[in-house]
């Protein structure tokens, strides 16, 4: 038996990572459905394959825990035998753990999906020091330019001794070198925080090139992949597999 068509499977994912949202307030509901919705990463991992099922995932920059959601809507969704036969096996029984600097965000999240003994771990933690447990997927998307160039070459270093051989970094950045899209993703990064309740914080941002050169020096393989569809940024996942 065939499963669902992808769109039909993402929008039904969609909704029900959202719904945990909903009792936590309006701000946490729009931002979810906004995010998920037309950010399109969230989709392009799954259609990508690059959250295995059993993975142990690190979520650094985690915000209110979309991911987490996500996550635990394509748990349901692969037992129940709803999972598009076109894209790459469910992430079932992923085990989370997200890392997030803000307070209120933390909250969100908790007051969401809760810290059930087998469900997602939320840490309020700064990245430059927040303990990595061992993994084997790590995600950081969009929040390692918030942090100078000294400060992203350590974490990047931690990121590498947590993951198991062979794991996964997935990456998500601008493009510097793009003037045009980076400009309008920093102009974005100041809106959002300015709606979030936090001071506009300055970046630390870099050409494709060095990203990956940065990324190589610690000992990652990388595969670019532009991650901008329907917006006006220039935004690249780096995918890298710890050598």
């Amino acid at each position: 038996m065939t499963g669902p068509s992808a769109d039909a499977a993402w929008r039904a994912l969609h909704e029900r990572a959202c719904a945990p949202y909903r009792a936590v307030g309006r701000f946490a509901w729009h931002f979810a459905r906004g995010k998920l919705g037309r950010d399109p990463v969230f989709r392009a991992l799954l259609e990508r394959g690059d959250l295995p099922a059993g993975a142990r995932v690190v979520d650094i920059g985690c915000g209110q825990g979309l991911l987490a959601s996500l996550l635990a809507a394509c748990d349901h969704a692969g037992r129940a035998g709803r999972w598009p036969a076109a894209w790459p096996v469910a992430p079932t029984a992923a085990r989370y753990t997200g890392i997030e600097l803000m307070p209120a965000d933390v909250e969100r999240a908790r007051a969401a999906l809760g810290e059930a003994a087998e469900g997602p771990r939320f840490a309020l933690a700064d990245m430059r020091s927040a303990p990595l447990p061992a993994c084997d997927v790590v995600v950081i998307l969009d929040v390692l330019h918030y942090v100078d160039h000294a400060a992203q070459e350590g974490v990047l270093a931690r990121v590498r001794e947590a993951l198991a051989p062979g794991g996964q970094l997935l990456l998500r950045v601008g493009d510097a070198s793009a003037r045009r899209g980076f400009a309008a993703s920093q102009w974005v990064d100041r809106a959002v925080a300015f709606v979030r309740g936090h001071a506009a914080a300055p970046t630390w941002g870099r050409p494709l090139v060095e990203w990956l050169a940065l990324l190589g020096r610690h000992g990652f393989e990388v595969e670019p992949v532009p991650m901008s569809r329907g917006t006006p940024f220039a935004n690249v996942l780096l995918a890298g597999t710890r050598r």
